[in-house]
């Protein structure tokens, strides 16, 4: 009698104990992948103590993807992430212009520019008025990588094309670079340079 009172015991026992998780649960994360059209492009805009310049890359020339995600209970979105650009692509729409810009760059030792995406502020909210937003790249030229903040301004035309206008000013020194000069010095290419990107995606996913 002993001996069955003490089974009931340990059966009513194991029976109350509640059942533990196999683990605990982490933040929930939800993501969706934006495609980078070839139709995007870049234009980097300088002067020199005469004039102005303006130099381009029209169309990107291949296809790449962005990866958006974030934690539940997260304003900022993580990107994953970049763009490959060809030195070789910047028309400077003058020749000479151009291959000094090109050698500068140490085009023949780093023949891509890499622009590698990391955040933005907020997902932004989509509409026909471009909206601001910022977010973080890293940019990788002539060997060195810096990590810069972006401004934005986000917008969707009606065909759901997502546009993305990226703006920063860098600088040749950066990246350990001098700006070109010609004629002895007596044209000098300014320091500064404003960096546009214009990334024309379409998204595949609901974030």
């Amino acid at each position: 009698m002993l001996i069955k009172n003490a089974w009931c015991t340990w059966l009513l026992a194991v029976i109350t104990v509640p059942a533990l998780p196999a683990h605990a649960p982490g933040p929930a994360a939800t993501g969706k992948v934006w495609v980078i059209n070839q139709s995007s492009s870049l234009c980097v805009n300088g002067s020199t103590n005469i004039n102005k310049f303006a130099c381009e890359i029209p169309d990107y020339d291949h296809t790449d993807t962005l990866t958006l995600s974030k934690a539940k209970g997260s304003k900022e979105i993580l990107l994953s992430g970049c763009i490959n650009l060809k030195i070789q692509s910047f028309d400077c729409h003058n020749s000479i212009m151009t291959h000094d810009l090109r050698n500068t760059l140490k085009e023949k030792l780093f023949p891509r520019m890499r622009i590698n995406f990391l955040t933005l502020s907020e997902l932004p909210e989509l509409t026909l008025t471009p909206k601001p937003i910022t977010g973080f790249v890293n940019i990788e030229l002539a060997g060195v990588s810096k990590r810069f903040e972006v401004n934005y301004q986000a917008s969707v035309d009606e065909k759901k094309c997502i546009h993305l206008l990226g703006t920063r000013d860098v600088n040749f020194s950066d990246f350990n670079l001098i700006a070109p000069r010609k004629l002895g010095g007596m044209i000098k290419t300014n320091d500064k340079l404003s960096v546009q990107f214009h990334l024309k995606i379409t998204a595949l996913d609901n974030l």
